[in-house]
Parts: C-alpha cells; structure tokens; sequence
C-alpha cells in the first residue's frame, strides 16, 4: 500500500482547524487510514488503502477530513473555465500509448511545501492508479515556457528528435534522441521497458518542438519550480477512464489551493473531447440493504446525512414496489464506487464501526477452532519460545519481491491477480521468505540479531486443483546477525520438528537463493518437505541487509 507524508501544520491548515496528532490519527484511522509513524524529517506517515487514490496526498486527507468533522458536505465539482488550448493527437500513438488527457492550472502558489505535496501525489498515483505508469503516467509542465495553444501528441522514431530531457543528480542536461533517454539517461532506464518492443514512442510538441517523452521524462524547458504560477498537466496511458481519474485527483489536489482550473479540447482522428471530464455518476442503494448489512436501524435522514458526510449527495425515493432506495451520486474523484456495497461501507465509516454493537448470530452452533489451525497456533507458540519474532505478512506480493529480489527463478507457475490495484501486490506469494528478507530489509536501522518467522499461506497453480490453484500452510525461520549461519538455523529448526515427534534429516541440496554447498533440502519422517541454508549475499544486498542470514521453510503439514 502507497504511504503518504503529512505534515501536520500544513494539514491543519487546509481542513481550517487546529489539530493535534492523536486527534488526526484517531479520525483518519476511523476512515480506514492507517497511522505508521514518523519520517525522519518529522513528517506523519499514513498507509492509503488501493481502493482510495484520492486520499493519496495531504489535499485528498484534508478533504477526507473536512467531511467527517462536517465542516463540508456532499458533493462539491470545481468550477472549469473555458481556455483556447487544444492537444491535436495523431493517430500514429494509437498503437503506443492511445488516449490522453490534461487541463491547464493558473494562479496556483507552489511555495511552503505545495510543490513537494504535488510531486508526491504525482508518483503515488504512478504506482497505484498508474501501475507504475503502464496504465497511466503524469506530465506537469511550466506553462509559461510552452509556446503557442496548439499541442501535438504523435508517435515517431525514437531516433529522430532531440530535447534536453530533465537531469537527474548531478547528470549535466544535454540534447538527447528517446533512444539515447532509454539506453543512457537514469529515468530512461528504469522506465524503458513500457515502450519495449514498440517501433514508435510518443512525444508532445510545442511551436518550438519537444518537451515531453511519456512516460519516460519531461523535458528540461517546462520544468516546474516554486515560482511557477501557471501550469499545463498531461497525462497519457492505455486506458481512457484511468487516466481521467488520475486527473480528476489532481484538479481536486490543487483546487484546494484556490488555482483557477481551465479546460483542454482533445482533437483525435475520429472524435473530440473537453478535459477534465468531472462528470458525476449516479448509484443507488436500498435502505434494507443498508440496516442488514450493518445491523443497525436507520431512518431516511440519518442515510442521507452519512452518505454527505462521506463526500457524497443523496435523495431518497420509493421504487414501484414500495422499496425505500437512495439516489446517490458519486464525485468524479471517487474511483472505488462501483457496487452498492461501496455506498453501504461509506454509510458504516461515516456512522463509525467502532460504535457497531456486536452480538452473537442468531444460529444454533458455537464455532470452534480447526485441527489445522490449532497445529498453525502452536507451531506460532514453539517458533517464538525458540526467540524467533512472529511474522503475518501480505499472502499477496509482486514478481520483483518474489523472484529478483530473492533469487529465485519464475517459472510461471505463480497465481496472478488479473486486474491488481496495485502492482505491489499482483500475485499471491509461492514462499514465505521472500516476504522475510522484505521485513529484513525494511528494519536494517533496528538492533541485531534479528531473528523472523512465519507460518502462512502460499499458492500455485495446478491443474489437479477444481480451482486450478493449490493452497499450502508453510513455516519459514530466518536467523541475522552477525554469528548467524547454517549450524544455527539447523539446530531451531531440530527443535521444532523434534517438538512435534518428527524426525529431520538434512541431506545436501543446492538452493538457488543460498549459498553454494551452504544449503540442504529438509526430510521430516523420510519425507521431503522443505529447504534450509545460509542466504546468499547477493539476496542479502538486494535488501540492503549487510548482516550475515540463514532460513528455512517447510511445510506445516510434515509436523502432522
């Protein structure tokens, strides 16, 4: 999940009242936003679930935040006015990058921070929205420096043009092709592998040429500063209503710093269209839905007070059997709203889940725990009296966590979210390890040893399986340290198996994320059931851990 920086005075400021940290973080944590602690520079960290993209930047909490105090309600569109800027797209990107959008911002005051706030929501939504801008990427650019109010947006040879591209560090700026950008420039590395394969890229033109390569770089003469008062944003993506949405967030973003928002006619071969689109959309939702699914009693003004108090407006009507439902319309920043049951969840943040009454199900059988998971519970018990920390992990990661980072090989058999919110978490995990070194590389600044384990669920494909997936429990132990090392993992590991009356056996095995001779599978009653070794150094810098580290990981069934 994407973690933004606040600052406290500044989010004060923008919801126009005094608030202290326990109270910021007692509220947001009410709306599902959670607290993690502090930057270095002092800064209040809060983790913003996928669904919600709009709360990715102080502007979108400070909004989230005004609703629930009921400083504001309901639905609230900015105001857009007319401009003469037109981006004429060629039909040359068609098979690159398609659609585009973007709107022009004036009077908008970047100083005290405002810049910074900007780019920051600019790169959480890359990773969220975006997909790390395969989906959708963000251009902001001076718009004092553009020259002329018609904009091309066309594909050509990556070899053909030049433009100064942004420096990165220390890199002195200089005229380079888009190839030279993908092969030589930092940027252009990292971001080549979205246009891999294409024969064209797209590029923006102005009257005096280039100034944007997405969704690589921008170019150096459009380069925003604090004095920048004007702006021109384009976005360009794969997808249409992405990339709408992640401008939507933006308008919304800066409006809240009083910018005036002025909008852009897109010319494309076959239609037109006016940017920003802040179009409303209309759901609507039972009111019986509403009282089962929270189990609370309501009347018709209270709903409709908690659905405003959520950002949304609604108006009550009797449908044709007498059914009592709510028109709800929903603001065009909003990208989670797509089922009544995202309707009832707002009525529930808005009412407060903490002060739901719990009661007992009106069912004739009391619920007990499992055989497996009583066997998970004390395996749980045994690793932490052996001095291992317990670990619950995300079941869902990503390829580079599971696969580069530690080592190991894909083979394609991993389970594959087909339309993630996130590529951080796109795929269910196949190991519990790879998400061990993640949590090692997360606490390199905390005291050693550091000693993890994890009992949890993996998956992968098969074709055996009615689901065609198959889901294991394993236990995983890493040891760190500076005296860390094979001797030491084995001999936790025997104890474990030897406190459930297993016998271990550790014949030599080559791993492919240990070190070489350093490794061996693990046979429990005779049975293959797992792997033991010293990590190799090589995982161990890809996390930045510079302490030496040994695992294991087995499956939870062989202590049956």
């Amino acid at each position: 999940m994407a973690v933004v920086e606040v600052d406290l005075d500044e989010l004060s400021l923008l919801v126009g009242r005094n608030l202290d940290r326990d109270t910021v973080v007692d509220k947001l944590f009410q709306l599902g936003v959670e607290f993690e602690g502090e930057s270095e520079d002092g800064l209040l960290e809060f983790e913003v679930v996928p669904d919600r993209p709009d709360r990715l930047s102080v502007e979108g909490l400070a909004r989230s935040l005004r609703l629930d105090m009921e400083i504001d309600e309901g639905v609230a569109v900015p105001d857009v006015e007319e401009s003469d800027y037109v981006v004429e797209v060629d039909s040359s990107v068609a098979d690159v990058r398609p659609y585009t959008t973007g709107c022009v911002i004036r009077d908008v005051d970047l100083t005290g921070g405002v810049l910074d706030s900007l780019i920051q929501l600019q790169e959480k939504l890359h990773g969220t929205l975006g997909r790390r801008r395969s989906k959708g990427a963000i251009g902001v650019h001076d718009l004092a420096m553009l020259k002329g109010e018609t904009i091309r947006y066309t594909a050509v040879d990556p070899g053909e043009e030049e433009f100064v591209p942004l420096e990165i560090g220390g890199d002195e700026a200089r005229e380079m092709t888009p190839q030279e950008v993908m092969d030589e420039h930092p940027v252009g590395k990292e971001y080549s592998h979205l246009l891999e394969g294409e024969d064209t890229v797209p590029l923006f033109y102005d009257d005096i040429g280039v100034f944007s390569f997405p969704p690589v770089i921008n170019g150096k003469r459009t380069e925003v500063r604090e004095d920048t008062r004007d702006l021109f944003i384009e976005l360009t993506g794969t997808d249409e209503w992405t990339v709408d949405k992640m401008l939507n967030i933006i308008v919304y973003a800066l409006k809240e710093r009083g910018c005036k928002v002025h909008e852009v006619e897109f010319r494309y071969p076959d239609r037109r269209a006016v940017k920003p689109d802040l179009s409303l959309e209309e759901k609507s939702v039972e009111h019986s839905r509403i009282e089962s699914l929270l189990g609370v009693s309501f009347d018709e003004f209270e709903v409709v007070d908690l659905l405003r108090r959520s950002g949304l407006d609604a108006e009550p009507r009797e449908s044709s059997d007498g059914t009592l439902l709510y028109d709800v319309t929903v603001p065009p920043y909003r990208t989670d709203v797509m089922h009544p049951v995202d309707l009832v969840d707002d009525v529930g943040r808005a009412y407060g889940f903490n002060s739901l009454e719990p009661r007992y199900p009106d069912v004739s059988t009391v619920g007990d725990l499992t055989e497996d998971t009583r066997l998970e519970n004390a395996v749980r018990r045994q690793l932490v009296g052996l001095g291992f920390q317990d670990l619950l992990n995300f079941v869902l990661t990503n390829p580079a966590d599971e696969y580069t980072a530690a080592g190991l090989d894909d083979d394609g058999e991993g389970v594959h979210i087909e339309n993630p919110y996130s590529e951080e978490y796109e795929m269910m995990r196949r190991r519990l390890l790879p998400s061990i070194y993640t949590v090692l590389g997360n606490n390199t600044h905390r005291e050693y040893p550091q000693n993890l384990s994890e009992v949890g669920v993996v998956a992968e494909q098969d074709d055996d399986q009615e689901m065609g997936v198959r889901e294991e429990t394993h236990v995983a132990g890493v040891v760190c340290g500076p005296t860390a090392g094979y001797e030491e993992a084995k001999s936790r590991l025997q104890s474990l198996v030897e406190d459930f009356d297993c016998e271990l056996e550790t014949p030599a095995k080559e791993g492919p994320s240990f070190v070489p001779g350093r490794s061996a599978a693990v046979e429990i009653d005779g049975e293959e059931a797992g792997v033991i070794g010293e990590v190799h150094p090589e995982v161990l810098e890809r996390h930045e851990v510079v302490q030496p580290a040994a695992a294991f990981e087995i499956e939870l069934a062989a202590l049956r």
